[in-house]
Parts: C-alpha cells; sequence; structure tokens
C-alpha cells in the first residue's frame, strides 16, 4: 500500500509540475496546443469544401495523440537541463518508468481541451461502428506510446531545450505534414505516395480512416499496416529501453 501510495505522489508530481503549473502560469501554451491540431482541420475543411470534415477530425485526434508524446521532448530536456529536475528524480527512489509515465498523464491532462472538444466534433461527425470507435483508440493510444518512447530518448540526447525545438520540429513535421493524415492517401499522386509510407503516421491514418468507412482498404492491407504500426512502435520502446541515458556516466 505504501509503496502505490509513493507511486502515485510521484506521478501527481509529474503532472503538476509538467502540465498544471504550465496551464496555470503560462496559458499562452494552452492556446497553442490547443489550436494547433485545428489549423490544419481549417484548411482541410475550407479546401475539400466541407467534405473532409470527418477525415480531418479523425486526423486531429490522431496527430494530437501524437503531438503530445513528441511535445514531452521539450519539456524533458527543459526539466533536465534548465531546472535539474531529472539530476533529483535519479537521485531518489523514482524509478525512469514512473518518472515518464507520470510525464505521459501530464501531457494528457495538457493536451485535455483540445481532445475534448475534438471528442464532440468526433461524436457528431463521424459515425462509425463500435468496433471501428476500438479501432480508432487504439490506434490513437499506440500513437502516443510510440511518440512519448521517441519525445524521451531524443530528450536524453538533447543538452539545451532549443536544440530539443529543433528536434521536435523536424520529428513533427515528419510524422504530421508529409503522411495523409488529414485526408486519404489517394489525394497523393502515386509516384510521390511511396515517400508517405516513410512516416508510421501514414499507417495510423490508414486504419483509423479505413475504420470510420471513409476509404476501403483490403482487409490484408489493414493487418500489414497493423504489423508495421506495432513493430515500428516496439523498435522505437526497444532502442529507448536500451539506449537512453537515465544517469549521466
Amino acid at each position: 500500500m505504501e509503496m502505490k501510495r509513493r507511486i502515485g505522489s510521484q506521478i501527481l508530481a509529474s503532472i503538476l509540475v509538467n502540465a498544471i503549473y504550465t496551464m496555470k502560469n503560462y496559458p499562452i501554451m494552452l492556446v497553442w496546443t490547443f489550436l494547433s491540431p485545428f489549423s490544419l482541420l481549417l484548411v482541410i475543411f475550407f479546401v475539400s469544401n466541407g467534405t473532409l470534415l470527418g477525415v480531418g477530425i479523425e486526423g486531429a485526434l490522431v496527430m494530437s495523440m501524437v503531438l503530445s508524446g513528441i511535445s514531452m521532448q521539450g519539456d524533458l530536456s527543459h526539466l533536465r537541463n534548465d531546472m535539474k529536475l531529472q539530476d533529483m528524480v535519479v537521485s531518489s527512489p523514482t524509478s525512469a518508468l514512473i518518472y515518464i509515465v507520470g510525464m505521459a498523464i501530464s501531457e494528457l491532462v495538457y493536451s485535455a481541451p483540445a481532445l475534448t472538444v475534438l471528442g464532440i466534433l468526433a461524436v457528431l461527425f463521424i459515425h462509425t461502428t463500435i468496433m471501428g470507435a476500438v479501432q480508432i483508440f487504439l490506434v490513437m493510444a499506440l500513437m502516443f506510446a510510440f511518440s512519448i518512447a521517441l519525445g524521451f530518448m531524443l530528450s536524453t540526447f538533447s543538452s539545451d531545450v532549443i536544440q530539443s525545438w529543433a528536434f521536435s520540429g523536424i520529428v513533427s513535421t515528419f510524422l504530421s505534414t508529409i503522411p495523409p493524415v488529414y485526408y486519404p492517401i489517394t489525394y497523393i499522386p502515386l509516384p510521390y505516395r511511396y515517400i508517405a509510407y516513410l512516416s508510421p503516421t501514414t499507417y495510423a491514418a490508414q486504419i483509423a480512416q479505413n475504420a470510420a468507412g471513409y476509404v476501403s482498404v483490403p482487409a490484408g492491407t489493414v493487418v500489414v499496416d497493423w504489423i508495421v504500426l506495432i513493430g515500428v512502435s516496439i523498435l522505437i520502446l526497444f532502442i529507448a529501453a536500451k539506449k537512453t541515458r537515465w544517469r549521466e556516466r
């Protein structure tokens, strides 16, 4: 019981430090987080005359999870390099796993306003089955786990928060701009379509769009999409566990 209470306190501390403190003292950051998933959604809505609204909402949900995980990179870098928080955590009984779980939950808390609005829009405009909704949820959870592992790994190799911002910008572009998350991949001309498949979010988007009925993907392709997505996530988690520098040598 004592261990559970201690773990709960450690996770709560991460939420207070990384989410509640920022939301209270720097509300402009909360505005930026809220607007980010809606920017491309509005562009897609106006360009398609509303025909891709459902796909755009679905894509915004997926990208909110990805960006929440990737943004943890900058937060971890700031807490590690500027506030020296990780040094205190390393010297405490808190394990790296508990620290990251707490930080991951804090990112969800921080993104809760945007996710809430997107969730309401999804209920209103995305009409799918229970099985389809489950698939979309699993895709979101898997992409969040993938981006959390990637963000944590990159943050430990960053020596300054400015360098972390550069990493975050590059990774976010690769995961959100190149892949067709807010629209079907069929909108990309075939010679360039293969480039999109270099990003794991393309497979996530294809699964989610098929689950919602916006695109028709053969069952075999969906299976391949899941295999690629799960395989890449496991690979990143493995690399993060093996190569991440939790303690300075």
